[in-house]
């Protein structure tokens, strides 16, 4: 196994187990206090009760401790229907219940309406937003997405999507050979072939992910580059097969090489045949992805 292989691998399997640090607790200085009844007001029933104390779980993979925790908590619930819309969002109630800061809460807050899932305003307060002000294409809403009641949905949009940019991406990518580009993508797909050898499916996925993301990258178009994390995203929801990605195997191993070989030679209509190849590998992909249009 080559040094980045091991290294990576290593890597992946650390931040698996990483856990936010016992000083990040800094709880609200209330008293347990009786619920309040308030018209509107949300219902806590679906949250982590365990969210501010010892041996709580680790955040998503954008962001750990209590401030990573509570975005996460709070944007599942809203994503999920949990927290409706136009529903009212009280710091000092979030914080009472999760145990965690007035800094905490109002950080976590901010992410949240930076996300367009909320929105503040002066003798309003914080109230959720309906689903036409999300911002669809933020890797963390297409998490919570996938694993909430829309997860069909996500996945089948996910899917069209990706079929739109990456072909499109390996097309252009072949017109760019940067060696060490072309090594990285070699690099990739040795460590998946490595990890897929000793069933490690972590260090596979975070190996695919990068893999695809550098390929969007060296297509040299910002635009498509922009939306590198949507692809990203994508690979790391499980949950169903969508892709050739999804689960590791010979067949998507070996069209990833073939990928890095139509780049090695320049050749841009192999490099998007064998994308489409790789994207094609679940049978389940052709009742969501379109057939193409005859001119």
């Amino acid at each position: 196994m080559s040094t980045l292989a091991h290294t990576m691998m290593t890597a992946a399997r650390s931040a698996d187990s990483g856990l936010a640090s016992p000083g990040e607790l800094d709880r609200y200085p209330y008293a347990e206090a009786p619920a309040v009844d308030r018209v509107g007001a949300p219902a806590w029933d679906g949250a982590d009760p365990e969210l501010g104390r010892v041996g709580r779980r680790a955040a998503g993979s954008r962001g750990r401790g209590l401030h990573g925790q509570l975005v996460q908590q709070l944007g599942q619930m809203i994503v999920s229907g949990d927290l409706g819309a136009d529903r009212p969002l009280v710091p000092e109630e979030i914080g009472q219940r999760f145990e965690v800061s007035r800094t905490v809460v109002r950080e976590s807050l901010r992410v949240l309406e930076a996300k367009g899932l909320v929105s503040a305003r002066p003798n309003v307060g914080t109230r959720v937003r309906p689903v036409s002000d999300w911002n669809l294409l933020d890797p963390d809403i297409i998490e919570w997405r996938a694993f909430g009641p829309q997860r069909d949905d996500q996945r089948r949009e996910l899917s069209e999507l990706r079929w739109t940019i990456e072909p499109l991406a390996a097309r252009l990518a072949a017109g760019h050979g940067r060696e060490d580009v072309q090594q990285r993508l070699t690099d990739m797909v040795e460590i998946m072939g490595h990890a897929m050898a000793q069933g490690d499916a972590l260090t596979f996925s975070r190996a695919d992910s990068e893999f695809h993301s550098l390929l969007i990258q060296v297509a040299d178009n910002r635009m498509l580059e922009h939306l590198s994390g949507i692809v990203s995203a994508a690979l790391q929801v499980s949950g169903g097969p969508v892709t050739g990605c999804d689960r590791p195997n010979e067949t998507s191993l070996g069209h990833h090489g073939r990928i890095c070989d139509a780049l090695a030679k320049g050749d841009g209509a192999a490099a998007e045949a064998a994308m489409r190849q790789l994207l094609a590998v679940h049978p389940e992909v052709e009742r969501v992805v379109p057939a193409p249009r005859e001119h």
